[in-house]
């Protein structure tokens, strides 16, 4: 009797599951495009999301230059700054100004992470390297931007070289800086574990350090291009002829303070954006990590 209720009631388990199987697959199925529409209009919003603040505070300031509580003479309304910038784009002088600058960043950004990769990881991974090196790299760390300005322009000249220089410095300390103390601060028990399984020198770096490194990285790397940014202000202060930075110098010795703003909006705007740039750039190589931004959907 047992042998044939047991095969019995394996059957009936067995439809039951299915049964359940195919039920609880069908919602889920059915939920699928309404969870990715979610999805789509979740990341459309957040960028929107970030513009509330700025649009709220120019349309604040707006209201009360409109309102007549303030004349609007030394801290333009939004409405001024934005013909400004019109009035520089149809004539021409923006698109100049924007690729002088761009230029300029780009290419003292590429330099300074180059340096700032090269010497980061000999003096991270290479101890006696950074017994030597390291301390006259934070002394000169310590000194301001603007301090370098006659020294380059003895050096370099105020053409483009020493404005490119002057960038890269900039860039060059960040990325240093991130770079020694991420190889620094790796695991030590994720060291050992490489070490375990024999790994020569070249695969510890590929397969232990820097998949450790990239997160610290990757951040050293925007830091770097946000003070790139600012140095780049510097920079085309040493006798410029075209550039944001030269606008703002323009503005001031004019007396026209809504092109200082526009040219500081300006920065603001292409900032952001080359910003975002490498945030997408670099986001494939930290896919594989299961940070609390991507568990809360904050990124």
């Amino acid at each position: 009797m047992n042998a044939i209720v047991t095969p019995c009631i394996l059957a009936r388990d067995t439809v039951l599951t299915m049964t359940m199987t195919v039920e609880l697959q069908a919602p889920a199925a059915a939920a699928t495009p309404q969870t990715g529409r979610a999805a789509w209009l979740t990341r459309l919003a957040r960028p929107l999301l970030g513009l509330l603040l700025p649009l709220s505070l120019a349309l604040g300031w707006e209201l009360l230059v409109w309102a007549g509580w303030s004349n609007g003479r030394l801290v333009p309304p939004p409405s001024k700054v934005f013909t400004t910038i019109a009035e520089l784009a149809r004539s021409g002088e923006l698109t100049r100004h924007i690729v002088a600058t761009l230029s300029r960043v780009g290419i003292g950004f590429g330099f300074g992470v180059a340096a700032g990769t090269l010497l980061g990881g000999i003096c991270g991974y290479w101890g006696l390297a950074r017994r030597l090196v390291d301390p006259t790299i934070q002394a000169l760390r310590a000194i301001p931007s603007i301090a370098w300005v006659p020294l380059f322009i003895l050096w370099l000249g105020i053409f483009e070289t020493s404005k490119v220089a002057l960038i890269a410095v900039g860039v060059f300390f960040p990325v240093y800086l991130g770079l020694t103390g991420a190889i620094l601060s790796v695991d030590r028990k994720i060291v050992e574990v490489g070490r375990i399984f024999r790994l020569s020198g070249p695969a510890m770096i590929r397969r232990i350090l820097l998949p450790a490194v990239l997160p610290a990285y990757v951040v050293s790397l925007r830091v770097g291009l946000g003070l790139g940014w600012m140095f780049v202000v510097a920079a085309e202060f040493m006798g410029a002829s075209e550039g944001l930075g030269y606008l703002l110098i323009d503005g001031q010795q004019l007396g026209k303070p809504a092109q200082i703003v526009a040219a500081i909006v300006i920065f603001a705007i292409i900032g952001k954006a080359t910003d975002w740039l490498l945030e997408i750039a670099t986001a494939p190589l930290l896919r594989w990590q299961d940070s609390f931004a991507r568990q809360s959907g904050a990124a």
